[in-house]
C-alpha cells in the first residue's frame, strides 16, 4: 500500500492532521490507531470521564516507574488508546495556556512558535456556537449556565482572594479565575475525532485502520519510507511517498522512534536495536503537571447530593437522555484558572481547579462519588523545571516503556509545591468557603506547616496527565529531537506532531496546545510538500 502521508496515532493531533492534509482532495493519508472505535456512550457523555479513566479497552493504562520525588510511588498515567486518543477520555477543559509559554518555546529554539503566531493558529482552530458552520473546527463551549449552583461560590471565593474573575480564561486577560470552557458540542464531547476526523473520512482519501499496533518505522538511507504494523495476528507494510508522521503521544512517539533505531545509541544497543540515527534526546526531557487536592465536606447541597444517590443518578441520566443537559452534560472541573502565589511574581505560577463534588478513585478503577455533600479544591504548579524520561524496556513493540517523571527534582519545584498548599489553605479560609465547609477531609492541608505541605505533596500529589516534551523542538540535536518544523534531526521524511514536541510544558491543560500544534504543523507539512 502506498500513501502520501502515514499518520501514526488517531489522537488529538493525528485526527486534525488527517483533515488538514487531505483538505485539498489530492493527498492520500493512512491513519493508524492502536485502539478501537470511540462510539461509546461514556466517551460521548461529558461527565462520563470517570467511566473511561481506567478502561483497558480505551486506555494504555500506563504506570510511571517508582518516583523518588513522590516517596517512591508509581503513579497511574492514563493515555488514550481509542479513536480520538486522549481527547476522547480527557476532562474536556479547553485552556490555551499563557502567552509567555510560547514565547519561551521560541526562545528555546522553536522559531516561529511565539505567542503572536500561536494565537492566530488558535483562532483558526476554534469554533464558538454556530461560527465556522460547515467547516471542520473544534467546538469550545461556555457551560457556565449549566454548572451546579455551588460553583458560584468558587467565583465569590476568588473575589475574596482578590483574584480577577474573568468571563473567558482564553481571552485577552488570562490571569484570574473563570468557568472553564469545554470541548463540548450540543451536549456531547467534541473530541478531535468528532471535530476533524469524521469530516475527513467523508472525503474518501483517508484510510483509518483501528487496532493497528505500529511495530517500527522503516528507514532506508536516512529517509523514512513507511511503517510495519500489526492488526491481530497479521502484519502489514505501508509505504509513504511523502512523510511518516508520528502522533502517538508523549509516551508512545519516543518509544516508537527508539524501537525504530532513532534515539540514544547506548540505550538502543543495550536492547539489541540497530542504531539508525544516534539522537540522544529522544525520550528525554519529560515534563508533566502534578496537582495537590483537598476534599471538604459541605453544609449545603453540592453535586454529591444528587449524583451520590441511585435515584438522583437515575433522574440525572433521564434528564441527559431527553435534553442533553443537566449534571451529566457538564465536565468534572467547573471553575478554575491561573493565579500567582505571590503578587510580586511576573506571571501566574499555579493553576486552580474547583469541583462541586467529592469522590474517591480506587487504584485503576472507576471514581466513586461520595453520598454526602462535598467539594474539591486543587492547585497545580504551572511550569515545573524537573525533567524525566521515557525509555524502551525492550525491543518488543508490545512492551510498555519505562516512564520516569523525576518529580520535584529541583529546589524550585519543591518551593512551588509548598506554595500550592499555602494557596489552597488561603482559598479554603475565605469567608465564602468557610461559611459552607463542614470539615476538611484528612489529611487536612489547611493545618500543615510548610514542611508538612511538602511531605503531603510528595505523598499524595498526582499527575494531571499532561505528559509532554519527550521529542522536543530545538535548534540542535544536542538538546532536542526536532527542528522548528517538527522534522526529526538527521532523518528525512519523518516528523513528530504531538505534545512530545513541546520544548517545555505549557502552564495549563495540554489538549488545546496539542491541537494548535497540529494545526500549525499541517501548514508546515503542506508548505514543504509543495516544494
Amino acid at each position: 500500500m502506498e500513501f502520501d502521508y502515514i499518520l501514526v496515532g488517531a489522537g488529538s493531533a493525528g485526527c486534525l492532521l488527517a483533515e488538514r492534509l487531505t483538505e485539498n482532495g489530492r493527498n492520500r493519508v493512512l491513519l493508524l490507531e492502536a485502539g478501537g472505535s470511540d462510539a461509546k456512550f461514556w466517551i460521548k457523555v461529558p461527565l462520563g470521564y470517570g467511566m473511561t479513566f481506567s478502561n483497558p479497552k480505551l486506555n494504555w493504562n500506563y504506570h510511571a516507574a517508582p518516583d523518588p520525588g513522590l516517596n517512591g510511588r508509581s503513579v497511574y498515567w492514563p493515555r488514550g488508546r481509542v479513536v480520538g486518543g486522549s481527547s476522547s477520555i480527557n476532562a474536556m477543559a479547553y485552556v490555551r495556556g499563557l502567552g509567555h509559554d510560547f514565547d519561551d518555546w521560541r526562545r528555546s529554539g522553536a522559531t516561529g512558535w511565539g505567542w503572536d503566531t500561536v494565537r492566530d493558529t488558535y483562532d483558526r482552530l476554534e469554533c464558538y456556537g454556530a461560527e465556522k458552520a460547515g467547516k471542520a473546527a473544534l467546538a469550545v463551549t461556555d457551560l457556565s449556565n449549566q454548572m451546579h449552583p455551588f460553583s458560584k461560590r468558587f467565583l465569590a471565593a476568588a473575589q475574596d482572594m482578590h483574584w480577577p474573575v474573568l468571563t473567558d480564561l482564553n481571552g485577552a486577560e488570562s490571569d484570574g479565575i473563570s468557568a472553564y470552557r469545554s470541548t463540548v458540542r450540543d451536549g456531547f464531547r467534541c473530541s478531535s475525532a468528532d471535530a476533524f476526523l469524521r469530516p475527513a473520512l467523508r472525503r474518501g482519501n483517508v484510510k483509518l485502520v483501528t487496532h493497528a499496533v505500529v511495530e517500527d518505522v522503516m528507514i532506508t538511507n536516512g529517509r523514512a519510507t513507511g511503517v510495519r504494523y500489526r492488526v491481530g495476528d497479521q502484519q502489514f507494510m505501508a509505504q509513504a511517498l511523502g512523510e511518516v508522521i508520528l502522533s502517538a503521544g508523549a509516551i508512545n512517539s519516543p518509544k516508537l522512534l527508539q524501537i525504530s533505531g532513532v534515539g540514544p545509541a547506548e540505550l538502543l544497543a543495550s536492547h539489541g536495536v540497530d542504531v539508525v540515527q544516534d539522537l540522544p534526546m529522544v525520550g528525554e526531557g519529560l515534563q508533566d503537571h502534578l496537582a495537590v487536592t483537598q476534599h471538604f465536606t459541605a453544609r449545603v447541597p453540592t453535586l454529591n447530593s444528587r449524583l451520590g444517590h441511585p435515584l438522583g443518578r437515575g433522574l440525572a441520566g433521564l434528564q441527559y437522555v431527553l435534553t442533553r443537559r443537566g449534571p451529566l452534560g457538564v465536565p468534572v472541573n467547573q471553575i478554575g484558572g491561573f493565579v500567582r502565589s505571590e503578587r510580586t511574581l511576573h506571571a501566574p505560577d499555579l493553576q486552580i481547579y474547583c469541583n462541586p463534588a467529592t469522590y474517591s478513585t480506587p487504584p485503576d478503577s472507576k471514581p466513586v462519588i461520595d453520598r454526602d455533600p462535598g467539594f474539591i479544591l486543587s492547585a497545580q504548579p504551572c511550569r515545573p523545571t524537573s525533567r524525566g524520561h521515557v525509555r524502551i524496556a525492550s525491543a518488543n513493540p508490545m512492551d510498555g516503556p519505562i516512564i520516569q517523571p523525576n518529580s520535584l527534582a529541583t529546589r524550585e519545584d519543591q518551593e512551588v509545591a509548598v506554595c500550592a498548599g499555602r494557596v489552597l489553605r488561603a482559598l479554603a479560609s475565605t469567608p465564602t468557603l468557610r461559611a459552607v465547609i463542614d470539615a476538611a477531609k484528612a489529611p487536612d492541608i489547611t493545618q500543615m506547616d510548610d514542611a508538612g505541605m511538602l511531605e503531603h505533596f510528595r505523598a499524595r500529589a498526582s499527575s494531571v496527565f499532561h505528559a509532554s516534551c519527550t521529542c522536543r523542538m530545538g535548534a540542535a540535536p544536542s538538546h532536542s529531537v526536532l527542528d522548528a518544523r517538527l522534522r526529526v534531526h538527521g532523518v528525512r521524511g519523518l516528523r513528530v506532531v504531538d505534545a512530545s514536541a513541546f520544548p517545555n510544558v505549557t502552564s495549563g491543560n495540554t489538549n488545546a496546545p496539542t491541537m494548535m500544534l497540529a494545526m500549525r504543523a499541517a501548514d508546515l507539512i503542506l508548505e514543504d510538500g509543495g516544494r
